[in-house]
C-alpha cells in the first residue's frame, strides 16, 4: 500500500479531477439495490478528501451527477439527490474544520430546489475557507460548457466587447465553469471503464489520465497517494521531446 509519505509535496498536481464511476456495479455485486453503492460512495468522497487536505492538495474535482444521468430510474435520481442534500448537510462542519472550500458546476438550476438551497448554503458557509478548493460537477455536461462559453463569446463581439480577432484560447477558457482554476493537470477514473464520459474536454486536454479497476466505493485515500505517485513519475513533454526538457 502506497504511504503518503512516497509522495513528493513539491510535485503534487495543481488540479485532480476524478470521475467516480462504479458504485451500481459495486451494489449489484452485493445484491444490493444501486442506491446502495451511492451510499457507500459518500465514504470514499470522505476519505480522498481527507486524503487530498492531507497533502494539501489546492483543487479536486468531483463528477458527481453528469446532464445525461437525468436520464437514469426515476427513482434512482430522486434517491441521489436526497442523498446529496443529506451529505452536504452532514458534511459542512468537517468542510469548516478542514478549511475546505465548496464549489459547484453545471447546470445548478436544473436540481431541485431543496438540493440546490443545501448546495448555495454550503458555497456561502465555506466561501472563506483557504485550503482544498472541493469543486462538484452537479447536471454536467462538457458539451453544454463549451456551448455556453461559445455563445458568452458571441454575445461579447455582438454588443462591441470584444473583438473576433482577440479571441484566443485564453478568452475561451476564461468563459467556461472552471475559469477560476487551474486546468487538471490529473484525471482519475475508476472502474475499470476507459473513457472520458463528456467530462472537462476542454480542460484536460494536457492532463495525465490514470485509470484504475477500483470500484468507487472501495477507493481511498491511498489510491489517490498511488494515482499521484505515478503521475510524479510520468515524464510532461506538452508536445516537446525529451531532450528538450533535459
Amino acid at each position: 500500500m502506497i504511504n503518503k509519505d512516497q509522495i513528493d509535496l513539491l510535485k503534487l498536481p495543481a488540479h485532480v479531477a476524478i470521475i467516480m464511476d462504479g458504485n451500481g456495479r459495486w451494489a449489484k455485486s452485493k445484491g444490493k439495490l444501486r442506491v446502495f453503492g451511492h451510499h457507500n460512495g459518500v465514504l470514499a468522497v470522505r476519505d480522498v478528501v481527507t486524503g487530498a487536505c492531507e497533502l494539501k492538495l489546492k483543487y479536486v474535482t468531483l463528477y458527481t451527477f453528469s446532464s445525461e444521468n437525468w436520464n437514469r430510474p426515476k427513482l434512482e435520481v430522486m434517491a441521489i439527490m436526497e442523498l446529496m442534500v443529506g451529505t452536504i448537510h452532514n458534511e459542512i462542519d468537517r468542510f469548516m474544520k478542514n478549511n475546505v472550500r465548496l464549489n459547484a458546476i453545471g447546470d445548478l438550476d436544473m436540481l431541485p430546489e431543496r438540493a440546490h438551497k443545501e448546495l448555495k448554503r454550503a458555497i456561502e458557509r465555506t466561501s472563506g475557507n483557504t485550503g482544498l478548493v472541493l469543486t462538484l460537477a452537479l447536471s454536467y455536461s462538457s458539451r453544454r460548457e463549451i456551448v455556453h462559453a461559445t455563445k458568452n463569446i458571441a454575445r461579447q463581439v455582438q454588443s462591441g466587447e470584444l473583438n473576433v480577432d482577440d479571441i484566443n484560447e485564453e478568452v475561451f477558457g476564461n468563459n467556461l465553469f472552471t475559469h477560476n482554476m487551474p486546468d487538471p493537470e490529473l484525471l482519475i477514473r475508476t472502474s475499470g471503464e476507459y473513457r472520458i464520459s463528456n467530462y472537462l474536454l476542454w480542460q484536460i486536454a494536457y492532463a495525465e489520465l490514470y485509470f484504475t479497476n477500483k470500484l468507487w466505493p472501495d477507493f481511498r485515500k491511498e489510491d489517490l497517494y498511488e494515482a499521484i505517485l505515478d503521475f510524479q513519475q510520468r515524464e510532461r513533454r506538452f508536445g516537446m521531446t525529451s531532450e528538450q526538457l533535459n
